[in-house]
């Protein structure tokens, strides 16, 4: 079902025959012996003629002399190009879609029949305009490809010499391991040897002192010839030395020691570390650089930055995290941000693939890199990340299972950082009342600390199935009212929260609430109605004002901050740092962050805000 490329077949054609230039065309229509070389060949016959042939194929007057001719050619193609899929037709139009011609049968109801189509001469002209324009692009940048041929050439010849270098070097380094193995080999074997000696001599003596006891020229036989001695004199003299040796004699006897241990411990080696220690070294030269994985990687006061290498990589011994800081997000940066920002510091060395990095500002950027050390040889660093510091410092709480709890319809876990909204039998009973107009409440759990002074900042995560969640702050008064006197959230006079769409709540919006709460579900998020812009952030006052651009995409992790003294409350995208919305808040007590599900939801506080608090 492919074209034949016939512009190709002309091109091969031409330098096949400029190869061939010595072997003529013969003509097809004369007959041997006296076949002439060809002069034409018809695109329409598809045959090689002489001048005489031609003429005589193709008299003046005839439909014939209107064929096309061309030189001596054996490569025929047809005059028209035809359809691959309709055989009959031919291609007259160009499908912009598949990027191929097609015929009209394709066209109405083949399977370019949704396709956007063109003519073929609009289509050869916009096609043979870019060929021209990319071919002058090539052509024009011909220096540059010759200087880079030139780069590439060098770059050649300094690998080589880089190489051979590499292999002097580590010629070298083992060279002189062998040295020192061959020193450390021979200082040992010469030990062993004078200690073996040393040994053999003592035994040997033994032998020898053991020996003369047996023998008659030893200390026995020396003995008995004493024993003659009839002087009474001359024998005290002698035998008083000899009875010495003799008792020493009896008692080595007695007490038999050998003179020498024949066991070599001593001298034995247990290189089962050096072995492992040959066998790990690497010699992959620069290791790869690292990849800083932005999924596991979060910042707030503290940065944990978190990385991965390539599938292949050899072991490494270290890693280096090096970050600088950008200066506060703002249209005219100062001189002290400007001349910190290219200033980059370095943690200490981190083994594992990630690394905690302390001491940030708040509300500022940061941009973080990583790079990888092995025997002594740094990787490239890893490309760069920015992350954005929220605007206060982290806030560590629980879940709180102690006020107002509903054990029926949520669920915690063990760790009191994930709570979850059950269909418990209660909820499937309640659901029964739905044609009465009684409706089931929203299940609301708070943090287990308050917030009585300062600025505060958390995150968590709301899965993006969640029927109905709302999350946000409240303080103790407003608490009571919730958990003691629950209300039909289905009474239009009820609002709850400043994110539903009741018609009181432009009326009493501006009132300042002991609390405030925003509506995500469904994977959205609603920012609220309000008589002003003023509670909502520059970026989304456009959307605010205009209902039908109220729902927003649910982020990620939603980030919210609390500043007490001033009594105002953000919601930001904890990925960007973007503000979605704020407004004011009664701050009179204690606030405590709050939640509330209603429906299938889940929502999980972030890793270091429940880490933080289970530190304590």
């Amino acid at each position: 079902m492919l074209f034949r490329n016939f512009t190709l077949e002309s091109i091969v054609e031409r330098y096949r025959q400029a190869a061939r230039a010595a072997v003529a065309i013969m003509c097809n229509i004369c007959k041997p012996p006296q076949v002439q070389e060809a002069t034409k060949s018809c695109m329409d016959c598809k045959a090689s003629y002489c001048n005489e042939c031609f003429k005589l194929h193709h008299p003046w007057g005839t439909p014939k002399a209107q064929h096309e001719y061309v030189g001596p050619t054996t490569n025929f193609r047809p005059k028209v190009l035809m359809c691959p899929e309709h055989e009959m037709e031919k291609v007259n139009m160009y499908c912009e879609v598949c990027r191929r011609p097609v015929c009209h049968l394709c066209k109405l109801g083949g399977s370019h029949a949704n396709h956007k189509v063109t003519s073929m001469s609009s289509a050869y002209k916009i096609l043979k305009e870019k060929l021209a324009k990319s071919i002058h692009f090539l052509i024009s940048k011909e220096d540059q490809v010759r200087t880079q041929i030139t780069d590439l050439e060098h770059l050649i010849n300094q690998t080589e010499e880089n190489g051979q270098l590499a292999e002097r070097e580590a010629n070298e380094h083992f060279e002189r391991l062998f040295e020192t193995l061959q020193e450390r080999k021979s200082e040992m074997l010469r030990s062993i040897e004078q200690s073996r000696n040393r040994r053999l001599n003592h035994l040997k003596g033994q032998v020898e002192e053991y020996q003369g006891m047996l023998e008659n020229s030893g200390l026995v036989g020396y003995a008995q010839e004493v024993l003659k001695e009839t002087d009474q004199s001359c024998f005290v003299q002698t035998a008083k030395q000899l009875h010495v040796r003799i008792q020493k004699a009896t008692e080595s006897l007695r007490t038999f020691h050998p003179a020498a241990d024949p066991c070599f411990d001593e001298f034995v080696l247990d290189t089962s570390k050096e072995e492992t220690l040959l066998k790990e070294m690497c010699f992959g030269g620069v290791p790869d650089p690292p990849l800083i994985d932005l999924s596991h990687s979060r910042v707030y006061n503290e940065a944990s930055i978190s990385w991965r290498l390539s599938d292949d990589h050899l072991p490494t011994d270290h890693h280096v995290v090096e970050y600088r800081r950008l200066g506060a997000p703002s249209p005219s940066p100062s001189q002290e941000d400007v001349d910190d920002s290219s200033v980059w510091r370095a943690t200490d060395r981190v083994y594992g693939p990630s690394a905690v990095v302390c001491d940030l500002e708040p509300n500022t950027l940061y941009a973080f890199r990583v790079r990888s050390c092995r025997n002594s040889m740094f990787s490239p660093y890893s490309p760069e990340v920015t992350l954005h510091t929220p605007p206060a410092p982290a806030f560590g709480f629980l879940f709180s299972d102690k006020c107002g709890f509903s054990a029926e319809r949520l669920a915690l876990n063990k760790r009191r950082d994930t709570v979850e909204s059950v269909a418990g039998m209660a909820f499937l009973l309640a659901a029964e009342r739905v044609q009465t107009g009684s409706y089931i409440g929203l299940d609301y759990i708070i943090g287990d600390t308050g917030i009585s002074q300062g600025r505060h900042y958390w995150s968590f995560k709301v899965e993006p199935y969640s029927y109905l969640v709302k999350v946000g702050v409240a303080s103790d008064s407003k608490l009571l009212e919730w958990f003691h006197n629950p209300r039909d959230t289905s009474s239009p006079r009820y609002d709850h929260d400043s994110g539903h769409d009741s018609g009181s709540e432009d009326t009493c919006y501006e009132l300042s609430q002991p609390f405030t709460l925003l509506t995500l579900g469904m994977g959205k998020l609603f920012i609220p109605k309000s008589s002003s812009l003023s509670s909502v952030s520059s970026a989304n006052a456009s959307s605010a004002a205009d209902p039908g651009n109220r729902v927003l995409p649910m982020p990620q992790r939603l980030g919210i901050c609390l500043d007490y003294e001033a009594c105002r409350v953000y919601f930001f995208d904890a990925d960007t740092m973007r503000c979605l919305y704020e407004r004011q808040v009664d701050c009179s007590g204690t606030m405590y962050p709050a939640f509330g599900l209603m429906g299938s939801g889940k929502v999980q506080l972030e890793e270091f805000i429940a880490a933080k608090k289970l530190t304590f």
